[in-house]
């Protein structure tokens, strides 16, 4: 098996020394060669035609958001963020994201060597993943026009799990939801540092209320619930109301939130028969256990396409265990979801 070619780009010569001695180690992947800004990166781009990018976001004569702008229009490849993870740089990195990153890796904070080691096995888990990614050219989305739907119609919640991919593909679902819509519940994997950046920015974008979900919240129709990093989500019943409850139980599929942990809550909060569930772009197989018994249990059950997801590994799974009533391409599910949600 052939090497992937990998380029690391960062200002520091520490990090780059890091990311070259941790990628090389492995058998499937090898450090062509490193650039120390974007200019010298562009150059080497052009020199040695690398397979994948480690990319840091702030660096000098260039930033690593416009230097990825101009990548992803010119030249689309699989880039990996690496970056300091904080609240102040969580806006930064989601707009790698929408301009077309695969996915982001925090440097690790601490120099032990459980540190290290875990940053060692993160780092090349997400490039492996790169490596099989769909790359897009950047482009303005075209929007669909947004679907109509009588609010008084909805008999379903909606109920929305992803990983790889999914902070852009999320947005492109909701973008066509009119502000009537169905209460929607999301479980993102995502950093805790993120999802309260996630939740902001999507309630800039959407036309319907966008929270990052808390406990004690009602869950109500025209809002989108998103999970908290670090936390699993969970819907209980108050009398005749559904109430948000967010927990920090251990892992599940080690995710925290875990799509599956939301699921099977929803799934015994409503009924099946009350609720829509979708499956988004995602690596592993999280949630696919729980869509099966959601299916099982009466919900209608939908699931993104290999050609439209960046990673099609958690729709892929539960397609595969039978869990999904119909695959569509992302364009096709707003509309679709919104119908299945005025079913009985």
């Amino acid at each position: 098996m052939s090497k992937k070619k990998v380029l690391v780009i960062d200002d520091s010569a520490l990090i780059r020394q890091m990311l070259t001695e941790i990628i090389n180690s492995r058998d499937d992947f090898e450090v062509i060669g490193t650039a120390e800004d974007p200019i010298d990166g562009r150059e080497k781009i052009k020199q040695l035609n690398p397979d994948i990018l480690t990319l840091d976001i702030e660096m000098p004569k260039m930033s690593g958001l416009q230097f990825l702008k101009n990548l992803m229009r010119l030249r689309p490849m699989p880039v990996v963020m690496v970056s300091t993870l904080t609240e102040k740089g969580a806006p930064e990195t989601l707009e790698a994201l929408e301009l077309g990153a695969v996915d982001y890796i925090c440097k690790p904070k601490a120099k032990t060597e459980r540190a290290i080691n875990s940053f060692a096995n993160d780092l090349v888990d997400k490039l492996r993943m790169a490596a099989i990614a769909k790359v897009r050219p950047l482009e303005q989305n075209n929007i669909s026009p947004i679907v109509k739907a009588d609010r008084s119609t909805y008999n379903r919640v909606i109920a929305i799990g992803s990983s790889t991919g999914g902070t852009e593909a999320i947005k492109e679902l909701l973008l066509p939801v009119p502000a009537d819509c169905p209460p929607i519940l999301i479980t993102q994997h995502i950093p805790k540092v993120f999802s309260t950046s996630f939740s902001e920015r999507l309630n800039r974008s959407l036309k319907m209320e966008v929270f990052e979900a808390s406990d004690g919240m009602l869950v109500r129709p025209g809002c989108v619930y998103i999970a908290p990093g670090d936390f699993h989500m969970t819907v209980a019943t108050s009398g005749d109301k559904k109430v948000i409850r967010i927990v920090q139980t251990e892992k599940v599929n080690r995710h925290r939130p875990a799509v599956e942990v939301m699921f099977d809550s929803i799934r015994e909060s409503y009924g099946g028969k009350q609720v829509v569930a979708l499956m988004l772009t995602g690596m592993g197989a999280d949630g696919a256990e729980a869509m099966l018994r959601l299916k099982q249990a009466g919900a209608i059950t939908l699931a993104q396409d290999e050609n439209t997801s960046v990673v099609w590994g958690m729709p892929q799974a539960a397609f595969n265990l039978g869990a999904v009533d119909q695959v569509l391409p992302l364009q096709k599910l707003p509309e679709k979801m919104l119908k299945a949600a005025a079913s009985k």
